[in-house]
C-alpha cells in the first residue's frame, strides 16, 4: 500500500497535480494596517484583571474565509498586550477543545470562524469550559457556526441568516442600553458605521441574551438597506441585534457582529467596545448581563 501511494504521488507530481491550498493560510496582516491599529488602541482597560488572563483565539474556517482575519487576530492580541488585560494565542485546530488544553485559558474567542462543527467530545469540553466559569467571545462571523449543534448556537446567541447590509453599507447603530458599561465608549450616543451587518435566525432572541446595541431601524437609510440587499431581509420584527452579553452557567458570553471591514479594527470606539466585552467574558468586568 505504501509503495502504491508513493507511485501514485510521483505520477501526480509529474502530471502537475498538487494538493489544494489551505484556505486558512492568509498570510500576515499588512504592516500599515497594524500601525493604524496601534494608533487606535486604548491606553488602559476598563477593569483591573483579577489575575493574569489568557485567551485562545480560534481563526479556523470551514466556510467563507474573511480576508481581515489576520488583522483581527493581531488587533485583538495587541489590545490585550497594550492594556495588560490579557495575553492571547491563535490556533486553527479544534483538537485543542479538550479539558486538558482548555484549562490553560480563561476564554475562547472565535474570530470570524465559519461552519465549524466540533465533534461530540469537543462540544462536551467547550460546554464544561463555559459552564464551569470561563468565557466565550465571538467576533463577526462567530455566529456562522454550530448549525448542527443546538446548544452551541444558543450559547453564541444565534445563527447567521444573511447580511442584507453589505460591507459597503453605512448604518445607524442604536444603543439599546446607553448606560451599559460595555457601551461607555459611545458616550450615550448612537452612531454610524460602515460595515457588513448580519441578521439572525433562531435561537436568536431577546429572551436568550441581553442585547445592548442593534440596528436603528428608525434611520431611513438603514431601514431602506441603502446600498445593500433589502430583498434579503427575512426577519419581520425589525430586530437586528449587533452586540450582546449572556450568562451561561457560571460563565459568560460576549458577541459583537461588527468586524467585517478592515477599518473596524482601527476604530478606537469599537476597540474599546471589544475590550470591555472581552473583560466581561473573562470575569474581570462586572456588568449587567441578566436577561430582561
Amino acid at each position: 500500500m505504501k509503495k502504491m501511494f508513493t507511485t501514485l504521488s510521483i505520477i501526480a507530481i509529474a502530471a502537475g497535480v498538487t494538493a489544494a491550498p489551505n484556505k486558512n493560510n492568509l498570510g500576515p496582516a499588512k504592516e500599515e494596517n497594524i500601525g493604524k491599529v496601534k494608533a487606535a488602541l486604548p491606553a488602559k482597560a476598563p477593569a483591573k484583571p483579577k489575575k493574569a488572563r489568557k485567551i485562545l483565539i480560534v481563526s479556523r474556517c470551514e466556510g467563507f474565509v474573511h480576508k481581515n482575519i489576520p488583522l483581527g487576530v493581531e488587533a485583538l492580541k495587541l489590545l490585550g498586550e497594550k492594556t495588560g488585560a490579557y495575553t492571547a494565542v491563535e490556533t486553527q485546530e479544534l483538537d485543542v477543545f479538550n479539558d486538558k488544553d482548555l484549562a490553560e485559558y480563561d476564554a475562547v474567542l472565535f474570530m470570524s470562524t465559519t461552519r465549524l462543527d466540533p465533534t461530540p467530545e469537543q462540544r462536551a469540553a467547550l460546554l464544561k469550559f463555559i459552564r464551569g466559569g470561563k468565557g466565550i467571545i465571538g467576533i463577526h462571523a462567530a455566529t456562522d457556526n454550530f448549525y448542527k449543534w443546538e446548544e452551541g448556537a444558543k450559547i453564541m446567541g444565534g445563527l447567521f441568516c444573511g447580511h442584507p447590509w453589505t460591507a459597503g453599507c453605512t448604518v445607524q447603530v442604536k444603543l439599546d442600553e446607553p448606560d451599559h458599561p460595555i457601551n461607555e465608549c459611545f458616550h450615550g450616543e448612537s452612531f454610524k458605521v460602515k460595515d457588513e451587518i448580519y441578521q439572525f435566525k433562531d435561537p436568536y432572541s431577546r429572551e436568550n441574551q441581553r442585547i445592548i446595541t442593534s440596528l436603528d431601524m428608525d434611520d431611513p437609510d438603514t431601514k431602506a438597506v441603502k446600498g445593500g440587499k433589502a430583498d434579503k431581509i427575512e426577519r419581520t420584527d425589525g430586530d437586528f441585534g449587533i452586540t450582546w452579553v449572556r450568562p451561561e452557567g457560571k460563565g459568560r458570553v460576549f458577541y459583537c457582529s461588527m468586524g467585517h471591514n478592515h477599518h473596524i479594527f482601527w476604530d478606537a470606539r469599537i476597540l474599546q467596545h471589544y475590550l470591555a466585552g472581552i473583560q466581561y467574558a473573562l470575569g474581570d468586568y462586572d456588568v449587567p448581563d441578566e436577561i430582561k
